[in-house]
């Protein structure tokens, strides 16, 4: 059996198959099947289908109750090889692989629809293109040929095997759902927000919380509208630019506190209420439809219902299934472990292979023992808070890490002159990541640190853990200087992005056998479901594919990456 074989969905749910040869090109003869599913469930043997898009095909697949071990996406991989050749946003469907390599008119990709709570259909059905198989090949060969004349080949392969590898775990994911007791859920929210009045209004606490800000202000204030809170602070002699928590708690006005009060439990309402957990929740399982890649750096997304944004008292809804478990883990610092392994600095290699708290560690060499001051100055290295104490913080960091420090460096840069920025595999940044792709790579025009670092509140950048965290004003993403310190925090983030996607890959294929599912991925945190027999096997499992996905993406290094595991019965007890 050859190791690759193509695949065309064909009409009346048929299919057309032809194995490949190494060049890429069919080694047989072409054969049509009556049945998708069947030609693949009849070729046990092959090592890796390629298809035009797991989209298209994966969930027909699963639905049939056929699994495969590996795919290549043919448009993912050309998403990768387009960013590669400094041509990021040229389309990137299959079709419009071949009109380029034919030099015919390239016809723009077709729009991605929106979820449909639920639903369980491809992202880009109907309106989809299909290819027929013959071009297909021609396309995956020519793919190969371009894979070869990147800067690094193997590694570039490699990022682009986990890139699919990681579309496969998505349509899993999408197609198990994280489990979810709506019962569960009703209750937090009437805790929460009090009753729902008729007619679809807010809830009692809201209302309530509502009449003691105008009450405070000595007027009718809507503090759902920004524009008149801001004005009404303005009467009362205090100029505010906005309604974001970590300014309005700087005020000494008895609005304040229910104003605070409001936003919070008005994000809730709006986000994770009543109206989401109808329209998202079906059958003790909430299907966000995952999406690999999503962003530039190679982060996820979801397609709908805010699935990485889920607030820490609404975790109390994500409940295991009775006799089961939720295994999550937390990868520890994994930013500058990151970059201890990119920069190949020995002494934050160093540091990063001790057992003991990394920060603490730094802090030790840097900062006189002040871990708090070492996180500080480390996570703003990366991403980018290099003015006023970032400043002195660098310039310690410079001096104990210094080839860390010029990695950086190196890459805002290269970012502020326009250049191309690559992650370690080669994951490549636009070379004019403004304000476009800053936003769809999770950095609105402000930069957030993480909690915890002494400025800002929520969670991860572009993941606010708590339903919305605090930004931190810094920059207008349209000039040279925020370009650089967005290539600053890609080739970190990136690169997490990529060792992540090996991550998965390794505890999938460990999963293949047994009854746990992966139900959850965000940045640095992935929820298994299992049985309770089964959880200490896939907390091993976690561990031993953390170590596998290091090796494989940086090589050998000292460096570590290891996690935080809970085994719980409820998601909000792993925090």
């Amino acid at each position: 059996m050859a190791e690759r074989w193509a695949l065309a969905p064909a009409e009346g749910g048929g299919a057309e198959v032809v194995p490949l040869g190494r060049d890429g090109l069919p080694s047989g003869p072409v054969r049509r099947e009556p049945d998708l599913a069947a030609a693949v469930r009849e070729r046990p043997g092959v090592g890796r289908w390629v298809w035009r898009s797991t989209a298209e095909v994966y969930p027909r697949l699963l639905a049939a109750g056929v699994r495969v071990e590996r795919c290549y996406d043919v448009e993912d991989a050309e998403t990768l090889l387009l960013g590669h050749e400094g041509r990021y946003g040229e389309p990137r469907s299959a079709a419009a692989a071949l009109a380029r390599l034919r030099g015919g008119p390239v016809p723009a990709d077709p729009p991605q629809r929106a979820a449909r709570p639920g639903a369980q259909s491809s992202l880009f059905e109907p309106e989809a293109v299909h290819l027929p198989l013959a071009d297909l090949v021609e396309v995956h060969a020519a793919q190969q040929r371009r894979h070869d004349a990147t800067a690094h080949p193997d590694r570039m392969r490699l990022l682009t095997a986990a890139e699919s590898a990681g579309t496969l775990v998505a349509a899993e994911m999408n197609r198990s759902g994280l489990p979810w007791s709506a019962e569960t859920h009703r209750r937090l929210l009437h805790d929460l927000l009090g009753e729902r009045y008729a007619g679809g209004g807010e809830p009692r606490r809201l209302a309530e919380l509502a009449d003691e800000v105008s009450a405070a202000f000595g007027r009718r204030v809507r503090p759902d509208l920004p524009a008149d809170v801001v004005k009404a602070f303005a009467q009362a002699g205090l100029k505010v630019r906005s309604t974001r928590r970590w300014e309005i708690e700087s005020l000494d006005h008895p609005a304040v506190r229910p104003l605070v009060e409001y936003k919070k439990l008005y994000r809730i309402w709006v986000a994770h209420g009543w109206s989401w957990l109808q329209d998202w929740v079906r059958d003790g399982r909430f299907r966000p439809e995952f999406l690999a890649g999503g962003t530039v750096t190679g982060r996820w997304v979801t397609n709908g219902g805010g699935g990485l944004q889920i607030p820490k008292v609404i975790r109390r809804a994500v409940v295991a299934d009775p006799g089961w478990r939720l295994v999550v883990a937390d990868a520890d610092q994994m930013e500058p472990r990151v970059l201890a392994a990119i920069s190949r600095d020995p002494g934050l290699m160093e540091v990063a292979g001790r057992e003991s708290d990394l920060y603490q560690s730094v802090s030790e060499r840097a900062f006189a023992g002040d871990r708090d001051q070492a996180k500080i100055a480390v996570l703003g290295a990366v991403y980018g808070q290099t003015s006023g104490d970032g400043l002195k913080n660098l310039a310690a960091l410079r001096r104990r890490f210094p080839r860390a420090v010029a990695y950086v460096d190196d890459a805002a840069r290269a970012g502020e002159e326009g250049r191309l920025v690559r992650t370690w595999l080669g994951r490549t940044c636009p070379p004019a990541a403004g304000a476009d792709a800053a936003e769809e790579a999770g950095l609105p025009q402000e930069t957030q640190l993480p909690e915890g670092t002494g400025a800002g509140t929520g969670g991860e950048v572009g993941a606010d853990g708590d339903g919305g965290g605090d930004w931190v004003p810094g920059y207008a993403s349209t000039n040279s200087r925020a370009r650089g310190r967005f290539a600053r925090n890609f080739v970190v983030q990136g690169s997490a992005a990529d060792w992540a996607l090996l991550l998965l890959a390794a505890l999938r294929r460990t999963c293949a056998g047994m009854a746990a599912e992966l139900v959850f991925f965000q940045h640095d945190e992935v929820i298994v479901h299992c049985p309770a027999e089964e959880a200490e096997t896939v907390v091993a499992a976690i561990r031993e594919a953390s170590e596998l996905a290091g090796r494989l993406t940086f090589g050998a290094t000292p460096v570590r990456f290891p996690f935080t595991t809970a085994v719980v019965e409820c998601y909000a007890d792993a925090k």
